[in-house]
């Protein structure tokens, strides 16, 4: 006979599988901005109960990756232009604390995580591998922020950059992706010399630059 803890456990289990699943279909495409999340339709499409899509759903409007709106319910959210300009600023200023806390709490394995990090963005820019080189991109940045040792700042900066995953869907960003190895190149090299101070300003730098390009689209109505 199942138990109700178990019963409970896997219910759990679907509804953190349906919310993870929906999560893939936002950041690929396959849900575009604007779709709505149709409890019922979901629920026949990954067929399962509608219990756990509506459990995926509100997880998913509290991450801001959805949004309720009249009439329509929940539809995919997303990011314009000027709202990402203002979650850069906040970036930059989070992800260099994030970089000088790395250096002050992290070691040797931190730098070696970073380096092998930039070897697969490098060889994903060398394939034309968006995907690849995109994941590398964010899992540098999660490196350090994980590596910096405060709560606050490592769940400040996962909302960041989900808001930021979001906006890749709607949002063209033209910030020069061999720059973008540079830049990390130089946090990298500020890390593994243990300089807090250069870490930061490195950091700061590289999110500047992107933040510039944002908003020079901005400007220019693009």
């Amino acid at each position: 006979m199942v138990g109700v803890n178990e019963k409970t456990a896997a219910r759990t289990r679907v509804a953190d599988a349906v919310y993870e699943r929906l999560r893939e279909m936002i950041f690929t495409g396959e849900l575009a901005p604007g779709a709505r999340l149709s409890v019922p339709a979901l629920a026949e499409s990954l067929d399962v109960s509608r219990s756990p899509v509506r459990d995926a759903v509100l997880r998913l409007v509290q991450e801001r990756l959805a949004r309720e709106e009249p009439r329509r319910g929940a539809v995919v959210a997303s990011v314009g232009l000027a709202e990402l300009v203002s979650i850069y600023e906040i970036r930059e200023v989070l992800e260099g604390l994030a970089a000088r806390l790395a250096v002050e709490n992290a070691g040797r394995k931190l730098v070696r995580a970073l380096k092998e990090a930039l070897d697969e963005h490098e060889a994903a820019m060398r394939t034309a591998d968006l995907a690849a080189s995109t994941e590398a991109d964010l899992r540098f940045h999660r490196l350090i922020r994980e590596a910096a040792g405060n709560p606050e700042v490592i769940r400040l900066l996962d909302d960041v950059q989900t808001q930021v995953r979001l906006a890749m869907r709607t949002t063209t960003v033209t910030a020069g992706p061999r720059q973008a190895i540079d830049d990390h190149r130089a946090i990298l090299t500020a890390i593994e010399s243990g300089d807090a101070v250069a870490a930061e300003q490195a950091a700061r730098a590289h999110i500047f630059r992107l933040r510039s390009v944002l908003s020079r689209q901005l400007e220019g109505g693009e």
